[in-house]
């Protein structure tokens, strides 16, 4: 009897709930074995000291789980997303602003039961001895890190601004570091523990220098990015083609991005994210952007050979991802950039649905009515305001995409967009019960 192939599922689990799966299993097991050591380690000098020391070994792995998140290894980053690591960072980070708080509180009243003295006079004798310094200025420093990531902060502030703000957490990371190495009791109670600890660190910190700077600083000497040509696609669009070396062995994939920086024309700490527009041939990498702000507006005038400092390439908006065979492709505005790129990879039965305001908005629509022709798939272009007209509008409703896309919840589904469409779609694909495994957003910015 024959099957449809929309109906095969992958035998397999799928790359990104493997990743998931084998990540959050070794977080875990590392959690255990420091509970062990914990345990083996014996009490602290009152039951409060060792409540203490029990967030304080927490406030450490918290940290290493930290930086794990952002070191942007490509293992996790192409299974998981950098979009899905910076969500548990951001969360990760204040469950560390808690478990700081928790640390320092408990250390203070501690001690002060355990002198019979007042807390603010405990308090003041620790910051004269300079390992509780080191901590109690670690702790100040991921306090002040919190406050401007909150999300109104976070808001209001320039990405640059913020990101220059957070590189604070590498002062963090040193203070930890010489705070643990004076003051770890727990660690040092065996051999085997510090071998354990300090290995722990060591692997962190590795992989942390290699994924923020030496694969990106080897990439770059390697490929020796240029910009190519430059081609206005609409009156506020425009495509990048950016040349270099050896383009076949960077692994690039179809719906990933790149952090772009162009140091000869905008300052070292204007990046943009940018995906891919069209997937990656091994001569070139092409890149198109609206001009929604100072870097992207300033494309048009890059000049031609010119060179190009490029991170990545990042993000699981790839069909290494996929749980099924037959896709669903839905893009808004210039989030039709990485759709487009996964368009020109598909190979099996394929649906676009492409949102813009007008036939006029639709970037690169030419590209994708004739990629649509060349592999036999389908094309929605979904005009008009959102909610106008009777019925209302409204291409992303449950109702409207099941009629769009009747056997939607047998496909994967792709969507990217500004953040307002994308969440819609993501609840109209709940409510139609298409299984999580299948779904995969990209969501613009770098900031969380």
């Amino acid at each position: 009897m024959a099957v449809t192939s929309h109906a095969l599922r992958r035998t397999v689990l799928p790359q990104g709930m493997l990743a998931r799966v084998v990540f959050w299993a070794v977080v875990a097991v590392n959690v255990l074995i420091v509970w062990t050591l914990f345990v083996a380690a014996g009490p602290g000098k009152n039951s409060i000291l060792t409540v203490a020391k029990f967030f304080g070994l927490h406030v450490a792995l918290l940290m290493m789980l930290q930086f794990v998140l952002v070191a942007r290894l490509p293992w996790l980053d192409r299974r998981i997303g950098m979009d899905r690591l910076t969500a548990w960072h951001r969360w990760v980070g204040f469950g560390l602003l808690w478990t700081v708080l928790l640390h320092a509180s408990f250390v203070v009243v501690g001690y002060a039961t355990l002198g019979d003295d007042p807390i603010i006079g405990t308090f003041f004798a620790l910051a004269g001895v300079p390992a509780s310094l080191l901590g109690i200025c670690a702790a100040a420093i991921i306090v002040a890190v919190a406050a401007v990531s909150i999300r109104y902060a976070r808001r209001r502030l320039p990405y640059e601004v913020w990101h220059a703000l957070h590189l604070a957490v590498y002062v963090v990371l040193v203070l930890g570091l010489l705070h643990q190495y004076k003051e770890t009791t727990t660690f040092k109670a065996s051999s085997f523990a510090t071998a354990y600890w300090w290995t722990a660190w060591t692997l962190v910190i590795t992989a942390l220098v290699v994924g923020r700077v030496g694969l990106p600083v080897w990439r770059n000497v390697y490929h020796r990015f240029r910009v190519a040509a430059v081609v206005p696609e609409s009156p506020n669009t425009v495509s990048v083609y950016v040349t270099g070396r050896h383009l076949d062995r960077l692994p690039a994939r179809a719906g990933q991005f790149f952090i772009w920086r162009f140091p000869g024309h905008n300052g070292w700490f204007q990046a943009n994210p940018f995906s891919l527009s069209a997937a990656p041939d091994g001569r070139s990498l092409r890149l198109t952007a609206k001009a929604v702000g100072r870097t992207s507006a300033g494309l048009r005038r890059l000049p031609v050979g010119s060179r190009v400092f490029v991170e990545g390439p990042y993000g699981a908006f790839t069909n290494l991802t996929r749980a099924r065979r037959d896709t669903v492709l839905i893009a808004g505005g210039v989030g039709i950039t990485p759709i487009r790129a996964l368009l020109e990879e598909s190979t099996q039965s394929t649906v676009v649905l492409y949102r813009v305001a007008t036939p006029a908005n639709a970037v690169l629509l030419d590209e994708i009515q004739q990629l649509v022709q060349d592999r036999g798939a389908r094309l929605h272009l979904l005009t008009g305001r959102t909610g106008a007209g009777s019925p209302p509008n409204a291409p992303f409703e449950p109702g409207s995409l099941h009629a769009l896309v009747p056997d939607i919840a047998d496909r994967d589904v792709y969507v990217c967009g500004p953040p307002a469409m994308t969440n819609t779609v993501l609840r109209g694909l709940r409510a139609l019960r298409v299984p999580r495994a299948q779904v995969h957003s990209e969501r613009f910015g770098l900031g969380g």
